[in-house]
């Protein structure tokens, strides 16, 4: 009984010794790979192209610009590397977040704070030019008469085309709001209508802030406020592009199915940054339109 008891208890220890040496290389295993909730990226090529190929626009503007040779073939060659790049990029993110499943809890949380800081960042890039235009029409140098708007500048009158620009991008805010709340509660069509009602909107607002350019009696290089008009006004129709293709990308993405009512951080991005575009024309139209243009020749 003794030799059958003790064999018996050297069987389990055995078996114990095992189970532990096996869980041990399981730890040693899963130490090498990835067993945290955080994503640390691949190598990729991507944001060395896209930041340079950015600086090849910039620098294509500033030639075109200046009326250098080939500046507006080089402006346009930057803009094809860029959305070549771009495109590829948001492709493997897009991977990440819905095929591989990097996109853990806590890489949202990441992803959240890191995108409120880029609208931060945005929000001081306008204010810096806001800053320039308060400066130029409080204390007006004596270069311009000591008056803003300067003498023979005729500006854009409030009501026309800036009044209904202001109309649409109001109407494309609260379409986008009303698409978010579709998705959310599970009504697929009505998501998709509200979305490519918000991206009609802005591509007529763009389009509109075309004809209003081609309209105007004043060039960029005429005057300070001029210099300051197109600068943000043309920042802003950037941005407006930018987020109008934002939610083009969301509206396939929402096509190929791609989002879950409880996964879909990529549109409510989307949502954040037309809505800070939204906000930023509202300034922009009440200081640069309305209080901007008061006083001077209208058109």
């Amino acid at each position: 009984m003794k030799s059958k008891a003790k064999a018996g208890y050297m069987g389990s220890n055995l078996k114990y010794r095992r189970f532990k040496r096996s869980k041990l290389h399981f730890r040693l295993l899963s130490f090498g790979s990835r067993r945290h909730l955080f994503h640390l990226v691949n190598p990729s090529p991507w944001p060395l192209l896209v930041s340079a190929s950015l600086f090849y626009v910039v620098s294509g503007i500033a030639f075109y610009m200046h009326s250098v040779e080939y500046g507006g073939y080089s402006l346009i060659f930057g803009l094809i590397v860029l959305i070549y790049c771009a495109f590829f990029w948001f492709n493997d993110i897009i991977d990440e977040a819905t095929c591989s499943g990097y996109h853990t809890k806590v890489v949202k949380e990441g992803l959240r704070l890191g995108f409120i800081f880029f609208i931060v960042s945005e929000l001081m890039l306008f204010f810096g030019f806001f800053w320039a235009f308060f400066h130029c029409s409080l204390f007006p140098s004596i270069e311009i008469g000591s008056i803003f708007p300067p003498v023979g500048i005729h500006v854009i009158k409030a009501s026309g085309f800036p009044l209904f620009n202001t109309f649409l991008l109001i109407l494309s805010g609260a379409s986008v709001t009303w698409a978010h709340r579709c998705f959310s509660l599970g009504f697929f069509k009505g998501a998709l209508d509200a979305l490519f009602t918000t991206i009609f909107l802005g591509l007529f607002f763009v389009l509109l802030q075309m004809l209003e350019y081609y309209e105007a009696s004043f060039n960029y290089s005429d005057s300070v406020y001029s210099c300051s008009f197109y600068m943000l006004t043309g920042l802003h129709g950037c941005h407006v592009l930018a987020g109008v293709s934002f939610l083009a990308i969301c509206l396939i993405r929402l096509v190929r199915r791609h989002f879950l009512t409880n996964h879909y951080l990529g549109f409510v991005f989307a949502i954040w940054y037309w809505h800070f575009v939204d906000a930023v024309w509202i300034l922009l139209f009440l200081i640069v339109y309305c209080w901007g243009g008061w006083g001077g020749v209208l058109n």
